[in-house]
């Protein structure tokens, strides 16, 4: 299974300034495990403790948040794109 995973910048240091990958999973939590695997270091910047997104990342699959949806659970299948957007605060 393919997922296309889309990086921010400010964290693409953790995949080799790739701004895209290709990871596999069957939910978000499979996926930051694979992506793990392949980008050590990465999962701790995406994940807390307990294993649920950090408060300033927001994760979509297809343009759908995961917020929304099943959370970590959210299933995934062949050709799913992830988007990681970083928190945007201001006034």
């Amino acid at each position: 299974m393919s997922i296309k995973v889309l990086v921010p910048t400010a964290l693409q240091k953790f995949t080799h300034n790739q701004a895209t990958l290709e990871c596999g999973g069957a939910t978000i939590a499979e996926l930051f495990n694979s992506l793990e695997q392949n980008c050590p270091g990465i999962k701790s910047r995406l994940c807390d403790e307990q294993g649920q997104p950090r408060r300033f990342l927001n994760f979509y699959v297809n343009s759908e948040d995961i917020r929304f949806l099943d959370g970590t659970e959210t299933p995934l299948k062949d050709g799913d794109e992830v988007s990681i957007v970083p928190a945007v605060a201001g006034g």
